[in-house]
């Protein structure tokens, strides 16, 4: 299986689709075309809450505001898939949540460049240079990745981290990772913090909210407090968007005080 990921939204993926098609007869899975717009960070997020649920298979991802510089190209291996994507940090999250954890607390996890001739396009490197590197990965096995001309391990690489939130006892600073197309803000603060505050409420930058488990345990238009799918705290609204209600975006900062 060859999975696909990009920001494209269309017809740019069907081009990819085409180029894997010719080289291999992998079946060919997408994942999102939409994810938002050269942002890195996003999609590494989502990527962790939608790879992981995948049997083994070369995961092909372009988000690439880089397309046409040196960064590099890259492919990651993690467990028992690959990763196959730029440099610039989309694929080190959900690569070490694919990873196989060893006894000795390491994991399974190896980064490689991926080296290719000058493409036709110096704008869609996701059809000229990592579809085909997909396309290639799937036919000669994770495994054998060393082996490959094209291939080189490498310690230099860009390893993107979500920011930890503060958490204290009674609450915490953090920030919002991403807003869904529900509009439900999904924070970097863990769920854990509201496991015994269920049926009360909290203070969200100073303004108050009820504490509950699911949307609609409040009336349509509320607002609320919850713990998302993702295990993090969400700022949500019953039917509505929470990032208006709560009044915050991509990136601000979050003050909880339960």
């Amino acid at each position: 299986m060859i999975t696909l990921s990009s920001d494209f939204g269309s017809p740019y993926p069907a081009a990819m689709r085409g180029v894997i098609c010719r080289a291999t007869d992998a079946r060919i899975e997408d994942i999102a075309h939409d994810f938002p717009r050269q942002d890195v960070r996003a999609t590494a997020f989502w990527l962790t809450q939608t790879l992981p649920y995948f049997p083994p298979a070369v995961h092909c991802v372009v988000v690439d505001p880089g397309v046409g510089t040196d960064r590099d190209a890259l492919v990651v291996r993690a467990g028992e898939h690959a990763l196959v994507g730029p440099d610039n940090g989309v694929l080190l999250p959900v690569a070490r949540e694919l990873a196989d954890d060893k006894t000795d607390g390491t994991d399974d996890l190896e980064v490689f460049t991926w080296d290719y001739d000058d493409p036709a396009s110096t704008t869609f490197h996701g059809r000229d240079v990592f579809a085909p590197a997909a396309a290639s990965v799937h036919d000669t096995g994770v495994d054998n990745l060393e082996a490959r001309p094209e291939t080189a391990p490498t310690d230099d690489y860009v390893d993107l981290r979500f920011p930890e939130a503060a958490v204290e006892s009674d609450g915490a600073t953090g920030e919002v990772l991403v807003v869904d197309d529900f509009g439900n803000a999904v924070t970097n603060i863990p769920g854990e913090l509201l496991a015994k505050r269920f049926g009360g409420t909290a203070a969200v930058d100073g303004g108050e909210a009820p504490v509950r488990r699911a949307y609609a345990a409040v009336d349509r238009g509320q607002r609320l407090v919850t713990v998302g799918s993702h295990g993090n705290v969400e700022l949500a609204v019953n039917r509505g968007r929470g990032d208006e209600a709560f009044g915050v975006s991509t990136g601000d900062s979050v003050d909880l005080s339960l």
